[in-house]
């Protein structure tokens, strides 16, 4: 008799899953496969990727650096089955305008991910069958021979075991969000909460009309795309030119500046050796806790982009330091991050200062920073945009890039903190989810440099205008307003977009799948030590946990809205990255509870 899989979610996520239950499936089934995705979006691609989104909105990652395959450097217990990275992928199919340097859209990798789902699909053995329905699932259930999935056209699914791949999550607002949206119901203003940008209807933002926008991050990059050129404008010799149907955007955020740009360049020097400040030996090395992230945990990742950084700098651009490299190495491995020794050494053997890493002032480059008034602010962002730029294009400044495979290795790493170690409530929620996420997003997750050389003709044109660092937004007087403590003066409007997705909330979810899981106790939300997570509750297998701490059996959760956070879907040739990694872990943990013998959460002892 047929095995049944059931996986609700059919994006990039559950696609990185299927690869890993077909390589591995003959190695723990004999019986036949029938895996099912249910998802009211194309496979493959899923929601966020889909295809009928705006071409204008793109990838903030090179098509080079963008693979759904793993390859020889993966270090996962099924087999490999390799396959291309984007821009192989576009050489091989013909695919227009797609180099390895290239910013693809999202329309061109939907295609990819659709792709790569049906060469998957095609490449399974005879025995697993795979399936898609197009439909949206709303309930899951124990039943008398396995799981019951309920679908919103009334339609059931039986199945042996049920997979969670829901990907991004929308919610309900909740707190700050919440008191906004009810202030812009009783004054007749528009609010718009943090959700996806492509999904937004935009329409109630008019021309000319004054708009706060919070958030300068990738999702600002998208709502200004949407907003300049998505109704008309263009750019033509490094002006904008308007089609006088945008809004004014007034934006600000905690740092008042937009994420760095992707670099420009490749390394120098060959890459640095990594991991070797924040790897296994160093992260079992921690005590057992509860630890506290950035107490316990930053300074070794600190020390660990440090690495990255100066490894580059001291074997690309040795002409700019008095020490070579292995010297520096050495006494940089024997001092910690947070000393005077480390500061000594590194104002000793890099004589420029511009040359030196200073974190604390790349998270915040206008810390202790006023302004006389509104043109100095747009002065000094405006400086500050053009030369990031142009340090990102500029190969001088290739340690840079250093420090950006340094933060990929350590994203690849903290899966083993969360799995081995134990962080308090408090900092898992306000330290790594918050303060660490942003960070790491802030330097790494940066739109293409010509993305930011637009933001500074929009703001030339006088379609976007700065706000300035700590910016403080809130309803008085039947308006919205935001101010920052650096500037003087108050800003008014009569619309406020939070340019942000939504925090991970299965209490505040819109997903009626999870509202009825936890609605019904078979899920809860993960709390540690009386703080809540926000995330779905699940153990280090992915197997989802219920209200009396039962793990079940036969029911997996993946994703960033899990307690178990999973990775991007998306990994860097070459790297080992950990998209793979857990991807195989969670196949392997499905497949095990698929075989016969595997019980229920309804069987009795």
């Amino acid at each position: 008799m047929a095995k049944r899989l059931v996986v609700v979610g059919a994006g990039p996520g559950a696609t990185g899953l299927l690869e890993r239950l077909v390589a591995s499936a003959p190695d723990f089934l004999d019986e036949t496969l029938l895996i099912t995705f249910v998802d009211p979006h194309p496979p493959g691609a899923g929601r966020v990727w889909r295809a009928d989104q705006s071409p204008l909105l793109l990838m903030n990652s090179m098509a080079e650096d963008v693979t759904m395959f793993p390859d020889e450097t993966v270090l996962v217990e099924g087999p490999l089955a390799p396959g291309p990275a984007l821009h192989e992928w576009a050489d091989e199919t013909g695919t227009p305008d797609v180099g390895g340097r290239s910013f693809v859209s999202r329309t061109v990798q939907s295609g990819y991910l659709s792709w790569v789902f049906e060469r998957i699909r095609a490449s399974a053995p005879d025995r697993i069958r795979i399936e898609v329905r197009p439909d949206r699932a709303t309930r899951v259930e124990d039943g008398p021979h396995g799981q019951i999935v309920h679908l919103a056209s009334g339609a059931l699914l039986d199945a042996d075991v049920v997979v969670l791949a829901l990907g991004h999550l929308d919610a309900e607002p909740t707190g700050e969000s919440a008191r906004l949206a009810t202030y812009a119901d009783e004054h007749g203003l528009t609010y718009i909460p943090p959700a996806y940008t492509a999904d937004l209807d935009l329409s109630a933002l008019k021309p000319g009309q004054d708009v706060l926008v919070r958030g300068i991050g990738l999702a600002f990059v998208d709502l200004v795309v949407l907003l300049t050129e998505g109704r008309g404008g263009r750019y033509e010799n490094g002006s904008y030119l308007p089609s006088g149907d945008e809004p004014r955007i007034h934006v600000g955020s905690g740092r008042g500046v937009p994420y760095h740009a992707k670099t420009g360049y490749r390394l120098v020097g060959p890459p640095p050796p990594l991991p070797t400040h924040f790897g296994p030996e160093q992260i079992d090395a921690l005590p057992d806790g509860p630890l506290e992230f950035r107490r316990d945990v930053w300074p070794l990742i600190a020390k660990e982009i440090g690495w990255g950084y100066y490894h580059e700098l001291f074997v690309g651009h040795p002409e700019r330091t008095t020490l070579r490299w292995d010297h520096f190495a050495a006494a940089y491995s024997d001092v910690p991050w947070y000393s005077d020794a480390r500061v000594d050494l590194v104002a000793s053997a890099v004589p420029a200062e511009e040359d030196r890493l200073d974190l604390d002032r790349l998270d915040h480059p206008f810390k202790d920073t006023t302004f006389a008034d509104d043109d100095a602010v747009q002065a000094a962002l405006r400086g500050y945009i053009e030369a990031d730029v142009a340090r990102r294009n500029d190969e001088a400044y290739s340690a840079d890039l250093g420090a950006f495979l340094a933060l990929l290795s350590i994203y690849g790493q903290l899966p083993r903190v969360l799995a081995h170690k134990q962080l308090t409530g408090r900092s898992q929620v306000d330290e790594l989810d918050g303060w660490w996420h942003g960070f790491f997003s802030f330097l790494a997750s940066g739109p293409p440099a010509f993305r930011l050389d637009q933001l500074l003709a929009l703001s030339r044109a006088g379609v976007v205008r700065f706000l300035g660092p700590e910016v403080r937004f809130d309803g008085v007087d039947g308006r919205f307003r935001a101010c920052s403590p650096a500037v003087p003066g108050t800003t008014w409007a009569d619309a406020l977009v939070e340019a942000r997705l939504p925090r991970p909330t299965v209490a505040a979810t819109a997903d009626e799948l999870l509202r009825d899981l936890l609605a019904t106790g078979q899920g809860v939300e993960e709390v540690v030590d009386t703080v809540s997570t926000g995330r779905l509750r699940t153990n280090r297998s992915f197997q989802v946990v219920d209200e009396h701490g039962r793990e079940h059996p036969r029911r997996f959760a993946l994703g960033w809205y899990t307690s178990t956070r999973g990775a991007a879907a998306f990994a860097r040739p070459r790297t080992n990255a950990a998209p793979f990694r857990m991807a195989d872990h969670a196949a392997r943990a499905v497949l095990s509870a698929l075989r016969p013998g595997v019980g229920s959460a309804t069987e009795e002892c």
